[in-house]
């Protein structure tokens, strides 16, 4: 009897309190929610449709209650403009999981940091230090080598398998996951056939378990009071941080004993942060932190946003032409593309582009969190409340964008349209404090691998797909694959001495 009634006595707090902020707050528009869970069962597992169908709806700027919190999601670009630029200051602060918490030590990271000195220092690091134009120059051949390999390994399969297609996505991965742990911590974890040696098991292991904890625990999150029925898994949690920091202070001690041996310090950014650790006075958390932010920020993203553009491609084999021909005007038949090569192929850039403005790897943003109560569209945003803009959404929109829903390069002919923050009309990288500071590291790869991808192979539909039979729906998550992995045939087009890796150690 007294366990209902202490129940029955939260259940009715939440209640008037929800009641209080209806009451006090002018809270945009939105589909009515439930008792305690709010609308966590009204949205459907694609979120950033589901929010689009709303606006559709409700208006360009909606509440909607993820249990007793609430989010407020903006779909057009003059209200992004209103987040990331007019009132940035007050919307830069986090909202923290319990897994986003113990896995950033409470922040002690850059993507979990609520906006304060913390997080200046840290992001100058990244800005000024890790992601220079000195330094990513310096990586570039890591990202050469990489794609290189992966042309090598497509052209072996493609030769021994007889013209029948192959998943794209295996290859692509492997190009995001050895050119990450190659930048960030000085290792390539898979040999030349493929085997992944023991520590990088170890590496993916930890990967896969931290998706698998920060998963694990998503209703609660929303519902405090139900938090007693579904306890942190403190000591899972625990030992996660404690195999994820062996392996890491492993690598770290590595390079300290090889950078002592040596006399100096290699570009990757495990030697960049041991190197500035006393100047900029990074804890070992930080350290841990940052490194394993951008694997978790570059892995899956790269991989993700080609997928997307080589999908559409192969669906619309004029573009894919019209991308050739502009490499074999400019590269030719008897050398590879490099990096270098990026500013005589305005076309491949915007390729490039138009698939990260369709198919932006995080459509949702992470949420801001706002640390005062602002005003966003004449509506309040209580202090507390979380706010996500609707990348995918805007990018989408018929009011800012011709014919949004084709794949058409040249539309960035037409109109000069910046993507690294300064054109709320096209923010697959965000804008404003947060902005994502590795955005040029990230468009470097994204076009190196696409113009490899087309420069040595025309991509054609499996036997008996048509273009317009491909699954182009995507799979529910923060980062958004494509829900059916896309396949396609590639057909060999440059002599076969230009398909050899020549292997780059760094």
């Amino acid at each position: 009897m007294a366990l209902l009634l202490v129940l029955a006595s939260i259940i009715f707090i939440i209640l008037a309190y929800k009641l209080y902020q209806r009451l006090r707050f002018k809270l945009p528009p939105g589909p009515r929610p439930w008792p305690i869970v709010g609308n966590l069962y009204d949205i459907k597992p694609v979120r950033f449709r589901c929010f689009a169908e709303w606006a559709q709806a409700y208006g360009p700027i909606i509440s909607v209650w993820f249990g007793s919190t609430v989010n407020v999601i903006v779909s057009n670009t003059e209200l992004a403009k209103q987040v990331l630029k007019e009132n940035d200051q007050q919307l830069a602060d986090r909202h923290r999981s319990r897994s986003a918490a113990k896995f950033s030590r409470d922040g002690q990271d850059l993507i979990w940091a609520d906006y304060g000195p913390h997080y200046v220092k840290v992001r100058k690091v990244c800005t000024l230090e890790l992601f220079s134009p000195r330094r990513l120059e310096a990586l570039r051949p890591i990202r050469e080598d990489e794609v290189t390999a992966m042309v090598e390994s497509i052209f072996k399969d493609c030769t021994q398998n007889d013209g029948r297609s192959v998943v794209v996505r295996k290859y692509l991965g492997a190009v995001a996951f050895n050119n990450i742990t190659r930048l960030a911590f000085g290792k390539r974890f898979e040999n030349s056939e493929g085997v992944i040696d023991e520590e990088g098991q170890e590496f993916k292991a930890i990967v896969s378990n931290g998706l698998k904890l920060g998963a694990s625990l998503a209703m609660a999150e929303h519902i405090p009071w139900l938090r007693w029925m579904f306890p942190l898994e403190e000591e899972a949690f625990a030992k996660h941080g404690a195999r994820r920091d062996r392996l890491t202070r492993a690598i770290m001690e590595e390079h300290t004993l090889a950078r002592e041996k040596s006399g100096g310090a290699k570009q990757h950014f495990v030697d960049a942060l041991l190197t500035l650790q006393e100047k900029y006075d990074l804890s070992e958390d930080t350290i841990i932190g940052l490194l394993w932010d951008m694997i978790t920020a570059g892995m899956d993203t790269t991989a993700i946003t080609v997928e997307w553009t080589m999908a559409e491609l192969i669906k619309n084999p004029r573009v894919q032409q019209k991308a050739q021909e502009e490499l074999d005007r400019v590269i030719g038949f008897e050398r590879v593309l490099t990096e270098s090569d990026f500013s005589n192929l305005p076309y491949l850039q915007s390729v490039a582009k138009e698939g990260l403005r369709l198919h932006p790897p995080t459509p949702l943003m992470l949420p801001h969190r706002a640390n005062a109560n602002v005003k966003i569209g004449g509506y309040d945003i209580p202090k507390g409340s979380n706010v996500h803009v609707n990348v995918w959404a805007i990018a989408r929109d018929p009011a800012v964008w011709k014919d949004p829903l084709e794949f058409r390069p040249e539309r960035f002919f037409e109109e000069d349209v910046d993507m690294k923050g300064h054109d709320y009309r096209l923010l697959p990288f965000g804008a404003g404090r947060r902005v994502c500071p590795g955005a040029q590291l990230g468009i470097n790869l994204v076009t190196s691998m696409l113009g490899h991808l087309l420069h040595h192979f025309t991509w054609t539909p499996p036997e008996g797909v048509k273009p317009e039979e491909i699954d182009m729906s995507e799979n529910p998550g923060l980062v958004t694959y494509m829900r059916k992995p896309i396949q396609g045939v590639p057909i060999p087009r440059l002599p076969s001495q230009l398909y050899k890796r020549v292997a780059v150690d760094m």
